[in-house]
C-alpha cells in the first residue's frame, strides 16, 4: 500500500455515536504524539462533520470527507486517499457493500464492526481473490464482537502450546463479568439479519454453521450453546451469550486463515457464567428464556451517556482442556463498556495497527491478520488486559 496517501486513517461514519467516539479517541488519545496518525473524519454532511469536529475538542483543521454510501463514485475517492478506513456505518449488509468494493478496488486496508455473518461469508465469496490482487487487507468484526473472543483463543493457544506442546482441542469462553449493554447498531443489525433470513431460508443453515467463514471446510460438532448448563470447568451454571453466534464463526475462521494451528478438530464455544446451585441453576434459565436486548429501543446513533461508558466493564474467562485433563486458563478483561467505549478504542486500535503491520491482501479476522501486535496495542492503549490463570 502506497505510503504517498493523503491520510492514513478515515473515520467513516464520524456524526454516528460509535463513529463520534472512535473520532474523540483519536483525537485525545494521540494528541501532541510523535505516533499521530493523519487522519480524517468522513460522512455525508459537511455542516455536521464540522458540528461533531467541534464537539469532541478536535483541531479546527481536521479534515472533512464527503463521502455517501449510496454514491459508489464518493466511495473509491475516498479509498484512494487514504491507507485505512474505518467504518462503523450499519448495518453493513445495508450500507457496507460498496464500500468494501472500493477498498478491494484501491486497495485500501479497511476495519468495521461487523456482526452479520450472513453478509460477512457474502463479501468473501465475492471478494477473497480480488483483495488478495490488490492488496486490500479487508478485516471484520474489529470490536467486541469479536476482539476479546478471537484475540483471547489466540491469547491462550499460544499458553497452551508453551505449556503442553501442542494446542488445546477444547476450548471454552465464559463470561464471567460484564456491565454495558449492546449498542444501537447490533440491535439494527440483528433486526437486518431476521429479515434477510426471511427472504432467503437457505440463510439459516449458513448461519446456524460454527464454520459459516470457513468455506470449503466443516469441523466437528461444536455445542450449540443455546441450554443451559452446569459447568465443572467454571465451576457455575451458565446461560446463552448472545454474542456467540458471530464469536464462535470467527474464531474458527481465524484457525482457519492460520493453516488451523489449533488443529482440524477445535471445539469451541462462548456461555454467560451465572452462580452456583439451585440459584444459578435459575439464574441461567431465566437468561435462556429472556430476550437478549431486554426493552433496549436504541437506534443506529444512540447510546449511554460518558459515565455510563466509563462504568462499564467486561472480564472473559478462556479454558483450554485436554482429553487427559489437563487444563490452561486465560482472561480478557476490558475497562469500558463493551458495546461503545471498548469498542471504540478497540476499532481505532485495530486501524493504528493495520498501519503499523504489512500483511497480505484478502478478507481477514484480527486475530489471524493482527495477533499478537495488535494484542500489544490493546494493552498499551486502549484499557484491554490479557493474562494466564494458574
Amino acid at each position: 500500500m502506497a505510503d504517498t496517501r493523503e491520510f492514513d486513517i478515515i473515520v467513516y461514519g464520524a456524526t454516528g455515536f460509535t463513529g463520534r467516539l472512535v473520532a474523540e479517541y483519536l483525537a485525545a488519545h494521540y494528541a501532541g504524539r510523535g505516533d499521530a496518525p493523519k487522519w480524517a473524519m468522513a460522512g455525508r454532511s459537511a455542516g455536521k462533520l464540522a458540528e461533531v469536529r467541534e464537539l469532541i475538542g478536535a483541531p479546527g483543521n481536521t479534515p472533512l470527507v464527503i463521502a455517501d454510501a449510496g454514491d459508489p463514485q464518493s466511495l473509491d475517492a475516498m479509498a484512494a486517499r487514504t491507507r485505512v478506513i474505518l467504518t462503523t456505518v450499519g448495518p453493513y449488509q445495508l450500507y457496507g457493500s460498496a464500500l468494501v468494493a472500493a477498498c478491494v478496488r484501491q486497495g485500501t486496508a479497511y476495519a468495521d464492526l461487523c456482526g452479520e455473518p450472513g453478509w460477512m461469508r457474502e463479501m468473501i465469496d465475492t471478494h477473497q481473490a480480488a483483495a488478495q490482487q490488490s492488496g486490500a487487507r479487508i478485516t471484520f468484526s474489529c470490536g467486541f464482537d469479536s476482539i476479546p473472543f478471537d484475540l483471547g483463543v489466540l491469547f491462550l493457544q499460544a499458553e497452551a502450546v508453551k505449556r503442553h506442546g501442542i494446542p488445546a482441542p477444547r476450548v471454552k469462553g465464559r463470561v464471567r463479568k460484564m456491565q454495558g449493554g449492546a449498542s444501537g447498531g447490533t440491535i439494527a443489525s440483528l433486526s437486518e439479519t431476521l429479515r434477510a433470513v426471511a427472504k432467503k431460508p437457505s440463510l439459516a443453515l449458513l448461519l446456524q454453521s460454527s464454520f459459516a467463514l470457513t468455506p470449503g471446510f466443516e469441523g466437528p460438532h461444536q455445542p450449540t450453546g443455546l441450554i443451559p448448563e452446569y459447568d465443572p470447568a467454571a465451576g457455575t451454571w451458565t446461560a446463552p451469550f448472545v454474542m456467540a453466534p458471530i464469536n464462535t464463526k470467527n474464531v474458527h475462521r481465524t484457525n482457519f486463515l492460520l493453516g488451523h494451528i489449533w488443529g482440524k478438530d477445535l471445539v469451541y464455544d462462548e456461555m454467560v457464567m451465572t452462580t452456583i446451585g439451585d440459584a444459578g441453576k435459575a439464574m441461567a434459565e431465566a437468561m435462556a428464556k429472556a430476550n437478549p436486548f431486554g426493552d433496549a429501543k436504541l437506534k443506529p446513533g444512540e447510546g449511554p451517556s460518558k459515565e455510563q461508558r466509563e462504568q462499564g466493564f467486561y472480564d472473559i474467562l478462556f479454558i483450554g482442556e485436554y482429553p487427559d485433563g489437563r487444563e490452561v486458563r486465560a482472561s480478557v478483561q476490558g475497562d469500558r463498556d463493551p458495546g461503545y467505549g471498548s469498542t471504540s478504542k478497540m476499532l481505532a486500535e485495530t486501524a493504528m495497527a493495520l498501519l503499523e503491520s504489512k500483511g497480505e491482501g484478502g478478507v481477514w479476522t484480527p486475530g489471524a491478520l493482527l495477533g499478537e501486535l495488535l494484542i500489544g496495542r490493546l494493552t498499551r492503549e486502549a484499557g484491554l488486559t490479557f493474562q494466564i490463570e494458574d
